[in-house]
């Protein structure tokens, strides 16, 4: 299959020059894989914040702030007998505890860069818990734009040289189509076998998808055995964003996506939720789809526009067992897909 490669000189260059950056990047910057767990206050629209409490119960005390996107050290995972019931778990952090609705854990991983980009694009996924892309104009230069967060998934149109002389992947936005950039080693190169399909031997027909609404419950069949069952958040109980019920199929099917309104912009508040991994549209008039889910951790309990969020490895679990099967530079899969039905 084509591919957009790179002269050995040019690649030996941005090589060294990544290279070079990691030699001389500060210890403590490299040690955010390592205990205690990392995590990013996330949050999306006007969520700003979350509280720190003496104990873990939302009538204690309030301690102090954290603000969206700052990262936190948790040193502790414990279920609180104060709940609330559908979603018990707080964390431990420094002073006192914090619900989990609002934590993404994080990781902060460094990339090689790739040679090759694949002529229809190249799906890449973020392994930091944040990084800003900035977009090149002849009138401004290089201007902030969004915020890119960890296991969010884009596609890689090129290999450039960043404001920074150090090798940038150049992104095309999925939904507007414009063009920005982020540090190559912000970014893993998600591999083609990756895409492999789950039980390709299983009749498409066999398959199913069965989705609660009053249990926030995701369960997926092979015939009548049970393969996955998890929590996931549907739709918010108001007219204008409750998930539809009744029986459908999945077409279409994006690995990423760009959800919210399609302004570009440098906002982290701004309803625009860049890089979402993993969907399955089972509505596609309505919008809706299961996808994975990286600005909440409330699984239990109705928190979407419609949507199924999930976690995001059970998304890309389902992503690769239903129908229609994709490639990995499929930007979109049609095709009469795997059958769902929601109650």
């Amino acid at each position: 299959m084509p591919k957009k490669t790179l002269s050995r000189r040019k690649f030996l260059k941005l090589t060294a020059l990544s290279l070079g950056a990691l030699a001389f990047r500060p210890l403590e910057k490299l040690q955010h894989t390592q205990h205690p767990r990392l995590m990013r206050v996330s949050g999306v629209g006007n969520i700003r914040s979350v509280s720190i409490h003496k104990e873990p119960n939302e009538d204690s005390v309030i301690l102090y702030q954290r603000a969206k996107d700052d990262l936190i050290s948790v040193y502790d995972e414990i279920e609180s007998e104060y709940g609330p019931e559908y979603n018990p778990i707080w964390y431990r952090v420094w002073g006192g505890y914090v619900h989990r609705k609002w934590l993404a854990e994080v990781k902060h991983v460094l990339n090689p860069l790739t040679d090759t980009i694949h002529e229809e694009g190249q799906l890449g996924e973020i392994t930091v818990p944040y990084t800003r892309a900035l977009m090149y104009s002849s009138h401004n230069g290089w201007d902030p734009v969004y915020r890119l967060y960890y296991q969010t998934l884009h596609w890689i149109r090129d290999i450039i040289t960043g404001p920074d002389n150090r090798p940038w992947y150049q992104l095309e936005d999925q939904l507007n189509k414009v063009k920005y950039a982020i540090p190559a080693e912000h970014v893993r190169v998600v591999a083609d076998s990756e895409f492999d399909p789950i039980s390709p031997d299983v009749p498409p027909g066999e398959k199913r998808i069965e989705i609660s609404i009053s249990r926030q419950l995701l369960t997926a069949y092979e015939g009548d055995q049970i393969v996955l069952q998890t929590e996931v958040s549907t739709g918010s109980l108001t007219p204008l964003q409750k998930t539809p019920t009744g029986k459908f199929v999945i077409d279409p099917k994006h690995p990423a996506k760009h959800m919210g309104n399609g302004q570009v912009t440098s906002d982290i508040y701004a309803y625009e939720l860049v890089g979402v991994p993993w969907n399955c549209f089972f509505d596609w008039e309505g919008g809706i789809a299961t996808h994975g889910t990286y600005w909440h951790n409330n699984y239990g309990t109705p928190m979407s526009r419609g949507c199924i969020n999930m976690r995001i490895h059970e998304a890309k679990w389902l992503y690769l067992w239903t129908t229609p099967h994709g490639g990995p530079h499929d930007r979109v899969v049609n095709g009469y897909g795997t059958r769902v039905t929601v109650i």
